[in-house]
């Protein structure tokens, strides 16, 4: 059978991103000493013949396969011939493909296959190589043996600090603690006002800046932490008409001192790289000077550039009243992950990523010796220190820490005694030592930990799944210490497993109240949502006029607002994500997007609510104006990108590029036509409905909204025609009439439940769900469903599934 670009569209291939694709073996290099990777391993499926208890009809259309598909599609259909180079491989049902092949196929005489003989080969083709289960079958899916991808690193070095200073913790207040002191220093009897200040843009001027101060001299101390959203680079802007010094991340860390003031000077500029879902330490000292000239007026900002974004004071809901631990943030560029499954895989080892380790080794140990040796000193200060112990004990703790579980005789002479004994310097000695840690394998790769005791393996990956790190904290570490997740000898070992586990379970349900998930939870939304968090995007000014790099910075904080507020609620139901009636908004918002978006005053944001103007309009992220302008091109939508978006990362379903490159036609080339009557005539070609009339009907229902977002009834003067519809993996036929239609369906719909708990799992495991089986994914699912689609509980659900497998290896022998 030759193929034919009808039946190319026939979605015949796995989704670039899919964690049911090929798994690839990798060797590691370095300080590596052995990582290799299990790929596929499939037999080809028209190699295996149909055996004698086949039905007939499986056994009629092999034959026919043979006879008119082999020479194009290969074996197992797995293309690579000259005529068509893809494998046939997808998610279409068995009356979709033979509709396919009974209209196109063969592509020079598409009459020589219809009828029964379609229905023959697409049944073959389906069970043999092509639906998700003869993939599976033909090539299970194994887990892969990887390194610390760049965002595990950060995180780990992030802790392996923190473990000296203290485990964070959640904080639902917001703004600075403020000390106002009638007084050029901090002096506890001229202490005036204590309050939070929402946000730091104050403009004194020559007036005093709370009651019983004086305005000639006075002092304030801010303090608190700077909370992070996204991993990336930061600019920290600071203005200052006055004396100040910022102190960030640790105490002894000054990032801005202007002490001494500059003449002349009132701007400061810090660019920092910092990790999504952390808190950083944050003080501020700010003092008005009594002077003989003319003082100036006191004045002071706190700003920021965060990733993507624009300059703006620093909005409240990034600011904590309470100090939290001090942090570390790596500075190291490191090299982008694979990404080709559609999650980061630590699979890349090459020089670069080795020179990156190695100077990211170099910058921990600083840090080490500037701040964590002398926290660990005043800890330990009535400690012997004979034959330099208490280096030796700071040492050996850290190695414990990296290495994930306490080190022995052995691993201590190699990375603390020696380093130690080589050099009479301390500083020259913690630096040695960092080096050799960090670089070790032990800390790269922390699944290979198959000698360490099962309550350490567990936690292990309970800190992986859930935080992208190591087990720092104490509680997790006392718990691994206490072998809390092993099976006690003495109990009734008939429930011993079921109570193993439920500890298991109550442990992963503890951890995802620590603020570190939100971070890895948040970059989860944003990537199902395609929503690059630090990218521009552009619109026609003179259609959009106001649609500039600050309301999208707004726009951004409205989204993870809004993704925020579903997920760490009660109930963190799923099907919210659809059907909510409120956006985040403030004024700038409200005096763009109009109706429904005007917030309840210019300091507050405000939620739209059953019953206002913009009821019928609002289907939560579905259609955020975030979402939907990425969706769209400079100046008109894009039913075609918001159609694949749905398909792909919604509702699961595989869907290959077109064959050719698209260029959609310009709309000044018909004028009068909508944009759906656009996309109707530039895809009504046969060839191209295969595909469009799934991705159009999906994108259609969205039409209502503009390229930025807005909510409209008409375009050209016509009215938006938002019907559409959807063909469910079982062959049921949906109609939608409006965006609304289209958000119930999918909060309910179950392909999108199971491709979101398939989304969830791959990042947070970062391994594809089959490798653990079919029964597991049925499991987690099922287990959504019951817990009424609540998100932290399936995430603790991800990492039970993850944690227990160690458990189960050890103790049951079993293994996915």
């Amino acid at each position: 059978m030759n193929s034919s670009p009808a039946f190319d569209a026939a979605r015949f291939s796995a989704a670039p991103h899919s964690a049911k694709g090929r798994l690839r073996s990798f060797a590691a290099i370095g300080v590596v000493l052995l990582a290799v990777g299990t790929g596929w391993q499939r037999p080809a499926a028209a190699e295996q013949p149909v055996n004698d208890s086949a039905p007939a009809t499986l056994t009629r259309g092999q034959q026919i396969y043979a006879q008119q598909c082999l020479s194009c599609h290969g074996e197992g259909g797995r293309g690579e011939t000259d005529g068509y180079a893809d494998p046939l491989i997808g998610d279409a049902s068995i009356g979709e493909l033979a509709e396919i092949i009974s209209d196109t196929m063969p592509e020079e005489d598409p009459e020589q296959c219809t009828g029964d003989d379609a229905k023959a080969v697409a049944e073959f083709i389906y069970e043999s190589f092509y639906s998700e289960a003869a993939q599976l079958r033909n090539r299970p899916a194994r887990q892969q043996l990887s390194r610390l991808t760049g965002t595990q690193l950060q995180q780990s070095l992030a802790d392996l600090y923190q473990h000296f200073f203290g485990t964070p913790f959640r904080v639902k207040e917001r703004g600075l603690s403020a000390s106002y002191f009638n007084s050029g220093r901090w002096d506890k009897k001229q202490l005036k006002v204590e309050r939070v200040d929402p946000v730091l843009d104050f403009d004194f001027g020559h007036d005093a800046p709370v009651e019983g101060v004086t305005p000639e001299e006075f002092y304030i101390h801010w303090s608190g932490s700077l909370q992070v959203e996204h991993s990336g680079r930061y600019e920290i802007v600071v203005e200052s008409t006055c004396s100040m010094k910022v102190r960030f991340g640790h105490h002894e860390h000054v990032l801005i001192d202007n002490h001494v003031q500059s003449e002349g000077r009132t701007e400061f500029r810090r660019t920092l790289n910092l990790i999504g879902g952390r808190q950083y330490a944050i003080q501020i000292d700010f003092t008005q000077r009594k002077r003989k000239t003319e003082q100036p007026p006191a004045k002071f900002a706190l700003r920021w550039v965060p990733p993507g974004g624009t300059e703006t004071v620093i909005p409240n809901e990034y600011l904590l009243p309470s100090t939290l631990p001090s942090g570390f943030a790596l500075q190291t560029k490191l090299p982008p992950d694979d990404r080709s499954y559609g999650y980061d895989r630590g699979t890349r080892v090459d020089r670069q990523w080795e020179d990156a380790i190695t100077s990211a080794a170099l910058e921990f140990g600083n840090a080490a010796v500037k701040e964590l040796w002398p926290q660990y000193k005043r800890k330990h200060r009535r400690e012997s220190d004979e034959n330099r112990g208490r280096l030796r004990g700071f040492l050996t703790e850290l190695a414990s820490v990296a290495f994930r579980s306490p080190i022995d005789d052995e691993t201590k002479r190699l990375y603390v005694d020696d380093q130690v004994d080589a050099v009479e310097d301390d500083q020259m000695a913690i630096a040695r030592a960092c080096l050799m840690i960090i670089k070790s394998p032990r800390f790269l790769y922390p699944t290979l930990d198959q000698q360490a005791p099962v309550s350490r393996r567990v936690a292990t990956r309970l800190a992986l799944a859930l935080f992208d790190s190591l087990p720092a904290d104490a509680w997790l570490v006392d718990q691994a210490g206490k072998d809390s997740f092993a099976i006690d000898p003495k109990a009734d070992q008939k429930n011993a497993r079921k109570n193993v586990e439920q500890r298991i379970r109550q442990a992963a349900l503890r951890m995802s109240d620590d603020p570190r998930l939100h971070g890895k939870a948040m970059e989860m939304f944003f990537d199902w949502l395609d929503v690059d968090p630090a990218a521009e995007v552009s619109k026609d000014p003179e259609q959009f006029a106001g649609f500039d790099a600050h309301l999208l910075l707004d726009l951004r904080r409205s989204l993870e607002s809004a993704v925020s507020d579903v997920f760490w609620s009660e109930s963190s139901d799923y099907r919210q994500l659809f059907l909510r009636d409120w956006n985040w908004t403030n004024q700038r918002l409200g005096e763009f997007y109009g109706e429904g978006w005007m917030p309840a005053s210019e300091t507050t944001g405000h939620r739209l609510v059953p019953g206002n103007p913009a009821a019928g309009k609002t289907f939560g992220v579905l259609t955020h104006p975030l979402v939907m302008g990425h969706l769209s091109y400079y100046d008109t939508t894009s039913p075609i990108h918001r159609g694949v978006f749905l398909i792909r990362r919604v509702l699961g379903r595989t869907l290959r590029p077109p064959n050719e490159a698209f260029t959609p036609i310009n709309p000044e080339l018909h004028p009068d036509l909508t944009t759906r009557q656009r996309v109707e005539l530039q895809t009504g070609e046969a060839k191209c409905q295969v595909c469009h009339q799934k991705i159009n009907a999906l994108g259609f229902p969205l039409e209502n909204y503009d390229a930025v977002g807005r909510f409209r009834a008409t375009e050209k003067g016509k009215p938006i025609d938002a019907s559409g519809g959807y063909v469910t993996r079982d062959g049921q036929q949906v109609d939608f009439e409006s965006p609304g239609d289209l958000a119930r369906f999918l909060a309910e719909n179950d392909d999108a439940h199971r491709a979101f708990v398939e989304r969830a799992f791959e990042h947070f495991a970062k391994q594809p769900l089959a490798a653990y089986g079919e029964e597991v994914a049925d499991d987690l699912v099922r287990r959504f469903r019951e817990s009424d689609f609540h998100i932290r509980r399936l995430i603790v659900e991800i990492a039970v599934v993850v944690a227990t497998e160690e458990f189960n290896k050890e103790n049951f022998n079993e293994s996915t």
